[in-house]
């Protein structure tokens, strides 16, 4: 990243520089009609007192007209360009952005609030797209009208011009200055109180039932409060900033037109300044300064666009791409047999994406890593190696709170590794358990993996993971809107959702967490055995995290991870520890893992790990003895 965050973020807007330039001389031209109103008819009034021929100050009132007409027309125009610009570049740094995280590695969103991280991609955009508009049109045109009016002052009353020239760069740099001086503690105080505002706002609208049975929601509400007084406060101190400038602009101002009445008359009386030129050299500065007004609330929002810009680069990658530029796809032709029919069905649906089994090519390889979060005092997991090949499906088990879920954010470099090395040219996508489901219908929320999906895509995708009977109870099929945070959908189908928008996505990689969750053993198995489909029939490679047991029995190979004291510790149905593993001799604590971090104590295929492991047949078997009551059960009912 470069030194200035704001240098980073803006190649991000794709700006176009003529666009810009248009912007800026349309301003101009419109400030330069003002100026040139006010000096045009401060010649025509001071002209017209000496009643001359009428026809001598024709001229003068078709320019009055001119430019009176002229400001508006242009203002609007300039309006227009410079809205087109500022809007065009937020949607294009609001895509890239996205692009920008999909493609990975990055490092800065899993430690964010989803309300943190929901501020960032809003505001914070717009604040970067507002630099345009906001900041650098105004500075231009002050620029090119400031010193054309100085240049109109000079050829009537150079001296004049040399005094307005420095009242200009007093109003136009000094003023400036200090409102950027003074808002820098003040922009960042705003920003930070703003993100927290939407943050806490977001968590009691979307959590506020369960705050309240927790009895957190008075406190959740007055920590609210006090953040909204901070962001009151912040825009406070921005106002007072303002009033400062704009006391120095009127001063200014104030200081450009004595100074020319006094050098003017001087003038006069030497015989060397025209009484009709004396009004243009001593109203002139009067609209002047216009241009310069707008300059202290552009040097705040250049702060303000830093402040943010630092924010969004925050988020993205730290290291190259791994993938093609934005709106690319590699394309490779598929030629693996289609195994399952409804796997195939989506193959068949996808016959764009790239798929690559002609050689069992590394997609990721993970050597020695040590996975956990910054700034914890060990990692929660040690020492792991594994390669993914194409079509390649690997199992994760452990107790709850061993390191799955850190284990797959590492491989997906949405964590560093804590030590070894995670590396391969192909993309990833971590599908976590509480993956978000947009208030928007059931086509869009698929097409946040791919945004070309179709609609036989969707169904396929959906019949892969058990959702066509759901799909087909629906009002209006794939068009039916989802609520926000899917409250129209039971835990078991929004799971299965997520992990059909995951089978739709470009990704090379799958690491899926908790693809079970909320599931009856029979649809839980299903779903996993359509992610392994999926994986051989596609050329993909799928990690998946899971306390089942029975589910890793299509895995190529399962890794069991165990504190490094406890080579057998393995999760009985629904998570629970066994007998003799870490949770019964208390080096777990609350479903978190004790501080030394956790190995891998056991691989192979779930018939090796059946036969070599007692405990793993065991908690197999307890999962499938469950199971069969649960059957019997219905059955009974």
């Amino acid at each position: 990243m470069s030194r200035d965050p704001l240098r980073a973020v803006l190649p991000l807007l794709e700006v176009r520089p003529w666009r810009v330039v248009r912007a800026v001389v349309l301003g101009a031209l419109a400030l330069g009609c003002s100026v040139g109103l006010a000096a045009v008819s401060a010649w025509l009034i001071a002209r017209a007192s000496q009643m001359p021929p009428v026809l001598t100050l024709s001229v003068a009132v078709v320019t009055v007209r001119a430019c009176g007409v002229g400001r508006g027309v242009l203002r609007y125009l300039e309006r227009l360009a410079s809205h087109d610009v500022a809007l065009g570049g937020m949607a294009a740094l609001r895509a890239n952005l996205y692009d920008a995280l999909t493609r990975g590695p990055v490092t800065g969103v899993v430690g964010l609030r989803r309300g943190d991280l929901l501020a960032r991609v809003g505001a914070d955009v717009d604040d970067v797209g507002d630099v345009v508009v906001r900041s650098l049109v105004p500075a231009g045109v002050a620029v090119v009208v400031g010193l054309a009016s100085v240049a109109l002052v000079a050829a009537f009353l150079p001296t004049a011009a040399l005094t307005l020239l420095g009242c200009l760069l007093l109003t136009g740099v000094l003023a400036p200055w200090l409102a950027a001086r003074a808002s820098a503690v003040t922009e960042a105080r705003g920003a930070q109180a703003r993100a927290e505002v939407t943050a806490r706002t977001l968590a009691i609208l979307e959590e506020g039932q369960q705050l309240r049975v927790a009895g957190r929601l008075d406190a959740e509400l007055a920590a609210l409060a006090a953040a909204d007084e901070r962001l009151t406060a912040a825009g406070d101190d921005g106002a007072r900033t303002a009033g400062v400038s704009a006391a120095i602009g009127a001063a200014a101002q104030t200081l450009a037109v004595i100074a020319a009445l006094w050098l003017g008359m001087g003038a006069l009386q030497a015989g060397t300044l025209a009484e009709v030129e004396l009004a243009v050299v001593v109203l002139t500065p009067l609209a002047v300064f216009e241009v310069t007004s707008v300059l202290p609330g552009a040097a705040v929002q250049l702060r303000r666009s830093r402040e943010a810009a630092a924010r969004l680069a925050a988020l993205l990658p730290r290291t190259p791409t791994l993938s093609a530029p934005r709106g690319q796809r590699s394309r490779r032709a598929p030629d693996t047999p289609r195994s399952e029919a409804r796997v195939s069905g989506l193959r068949g649906a996808q016959g764009r994406r790239e798929a690559d089994t002609s050689g069992g090519g590394e997609l990721l390889v993970l050597e020695g890593v040590s996975a956990g979060w910054p700034g914890a005092a060990a990692p929660a997991v040690d020492g792991v190696g594994l390669t993914l090949r194409a079509g390649s499906v690997v199992a994760l088990a452990g107790p709850s709170g061993v390191g799955k879920t850190t284990l797959l954010m590492t491989a997906a470099r949405l964590l560093p590794a804590c030590a070894g090395t995670v590396h391969g040219d192909s993309t990833t996508l971590f599908l976590a358990e509480d993956g978000h489901v947009f208030d928007t219908t059931v086509l869009e929320n698929l097409r946040v993996a791919r945004g070309d999906v179709t609609p036989d895509d969707a169904r396929a995708a959906l019949d892969a993971v058990g959702l066509t009977t759901w799909l087909d109870g629906l009002p209006d099929g794939l068009d039916t809107a989802l609520g926000g945070g899917a409250t129209t959908m039971s835990g078991g189908e929004r799971r299965r959702l997520l992990v059909a928008r995951g089978l739709l996505s470009p990704a090379r990689v799958l690491l899926v967490d908790e693809p079970a969750e909320h599931l009856d053993a029979a649809a839980a198995d299903a779903v996993v055995a359509a992610l392994a489909a999926h994986a051989r029939a596609t050329g993909r490679a799928v990690v998946v995290a899971t306390h089942r047991l029975s589910a890793a029995t299509g895995a190529d190979e399962v890794l069991l991870l165990t504190p490094p004291d406890d080579g057998h510790v393995i999760p009985a149905p629904g998570g629970v520890a066994v007998p003799g593993d870490a949770a019964s001799t208390g080096r777990v604590d609350g479903g978190r893992a004790s501080r030394a971090p956790a190995v891998v104590g056991a691989r192979g295929t779930h018939a090796d790990l059946l036969r070599d492991v007692p405990q793993y047949a065991w908690a197999t078997g307890r999962e499938d003895a469950r199971a069969a009551g649960r059957e019997n059960a219905d059955a009974g009912g």
